[in-house]
């Protein structure tokens, strides 16, 4: 990106960059942690996701604040305008990212003490997928990598394929084993807000596109059709 006559406007837009960087990173963290402790039924990992989650809130007001200010001082155009903008659009997603880690870590506790639970393993495998995406898409917005982006954007449809044979796979467990109704139901609802993850994850990458280049990807976004699961 070119520099711009006045610096501080340039140190300005960094500093709106670095915030959304440390957001990304702790929201992305958040995800890892929230995986973790559903694998290995650990409280004291899902609760510290859980008090996590009003950092990200706050960075994300921080962003929404700084960003509004930038655009009524520098009145952007063009590039620096959709970067602004952009950043706006992204410290959402990710604060939604953030609200789903944090819901995850609520389910697990109460998977965690209930007397019969189902195996996690296919959700783990889920969100490990899901967390690689996460990934992608955040040094995608730091090295300004559309191509990466473009990237994260067509694997939307893989994460809606697993997530549906996890569907799957947990409805008969529950048909097979009424005990585990309940463990299932929950892994459901975590199952699901994972896939939602992903979502969130394609749509930073196609807001990023349009920040780099001005322009959507081309075509319509690769997306499966998810089977029937609770919101």
């Amino acid at each position: 990106m070119s520099e711009h006559t006045v610096k501080s406007y340039d140190e300005e837009l960094a500093h709106l960059t670095n915030i959304l960087a440390r957001m990304g990173g702790m929201a992305e963290a958040q995800l890892g942690a929230a995986i973790q402790a559903l694998a290995r039924r650990d409280d004291d990992l899902a609760q510290r996701v859980i008090d996590g989650d009003g950092r990200i809130d706050e960075l994300d007001q921080e962003i929404q604040t700084f960003a509004v200010r930038l655009l009524a001082l520098r009145q952007p155009m063009a590039g620096d305008l959709r970067q602004i903008v952009g950043a706006l659009n992204i410290s959402g997603e990710i604060e939604r990212i953030g609200d789903y880690a944090a819901n995850l870590g609520k389910r697990c506790l109460v998977l965690n003490h209930l007397p019969v639970t189902a195996p996690v393993a296919g959700v783990v495998r889920l969100a490990e997928l899901v967390r690689g995406l996460v990934k992608d898409i955040l040094d995608a917005y730091l090295e300004r990598d559309v191509e990466k982006a473009i990237r994260v954007w067509s694997r939307d449809e893989e994460v809606d394929e697993m997530y549906n044979a996890v569907f799957r796979d947990l409805i008969d467990q529950m048909t097979n084993d009424s005990g585990t109704i309940t463990a299932s139901t929950h892994l459901l609802f975590i199952a699901k807000n994972i896939e939602r993850i992903g979502d969130h994850a394609t749509n930073i990458a196609e807001t990023l596109h349009f920040q780099i280049l001005g322009t959507q990807p081309k075509g319509l976004r690769p997306k499966g059709n998810t089977v029937g699961a609770p919101e």
